[in-house]
């Protein structure tokens, strides 16, 4: 297979379904902005933290089926989609993480460890994966599981963050206003 087609010389590309639109499209800035927070999650791996790296490897495959989701404007019975249990297993790892954590009773600057710092930066991308999903939820039917999420995800990543960060040994700042 070639990596090349140069059918996307002219600004359109294919969705799943194989419709063509615009490289500008709603639907390909959700999807992509996800591509980006894949790959930004790939930059942090491994992180010396074998549950963390798990849990993030976990989180990637996920990104693929919000991609695969965002990318099929009409899925079938048997595409891959976003599901309640995906919410729930970030949910989970969540929960699991707080209570090795001390009680969050500020905000906390992002940043601290190298690791700690590139995760808060993949919960920005997240973030901005979730904003564009949104935008295009408000022109085309999506699935609102992906969204619940990448909401939930960039919460995870947070939570990732601080738990690195401790476990490294590097407190957080608190910001001062």
């Amino acid at each position: 297979m070639k990596i090349y087609t140069g059918r996307g010389d002219e600004g359109m590309t294919d969705l799943r379904d194989m419709s063509r639109v615009s490289k500008t499209s709603p639907r390909i800035e959700a999807y992509g902005t996800v591509d980006e927070a894949n790959a930004l999650i790939g930059t942090i791996r491994p992180t010396g933290y074998d549950d963390v790296d798990e849990r993030l490897e976990r989180v990637q495959n996920h990104l693929h089926i919000v991609q695969a989701d965002f990318a099929n404007p009409a899925p079938d019975e048997d595409d891959p989609v976003v599901r309640e249990d995906h919410v729930e297993e970030l949910e989970a790892w969540i929960d699991e993480a707080d209570e090795e954590l001390d009680p969050l009773d500020s905000f906390v600057l992002p940043g601290g460890s190298d690791t700690g710092a590139a995760l808060h930066h993949a919960r920005t991308v997240v973030r901005r994966a979730e904003r564009r999903a949104v935008d295009l939820a408000g022109t085309d039917p999506v699935n609102a599981e992906a969204i619940a999420y990448l909401n939930r995800l960039s919460d995870a990543l947070f939570t990732f963050g601080r738990l690195v960060n401790a476990r490294d040994g590097v407190p957080a700042d608190r910001p001062t206003y």
